[in-house]
């Protein structure tokens, strides 16, 4: 990866723009430390590919997983539900 300067990028920056689009990286460096790195998009997307694939998997195995549990028990009986439909519905009828 080459490295230049912040005073060197901001004097030479179309320049290292298309050594980005050619596929370079370029880190720019402020009292030498890096400081940012120019990286192309697609380069950027393609790192962060496998860690999306890793939450992807794991999501579907939480969802395999509670496939395979049995459900419990209801937390409410049905007679309770239609009794508090019936008030929201009577809530919402004004009366």
């Amino acid at each position: 990866m080459a490295s230049i300067s912040v005073s060197t990028a901001r004097q030479t920056l179309p320049a290292q723009l298309d050594r980005v689009q050619a596929g370079e990286e370029v880190a720019i460096t402020r009292h030498g430390r890096v400081v940012a790195v120019l990286v192309h998009p697609d380069a950027l997307a393609a790192r962060r590919a496998p860690e999306a694939w890793a939450d992807a998997e794991a999501i579907g195995a939480r969802l395999e997983s509670a496939r395979r549990e049995p459900l419990g028990r209801p937390a409410i009986v049905r007679e309770r539900a239609e009794a508090l439909v019936d008030a929201v519905r009577e809530g919402r009828a004004g009366g």
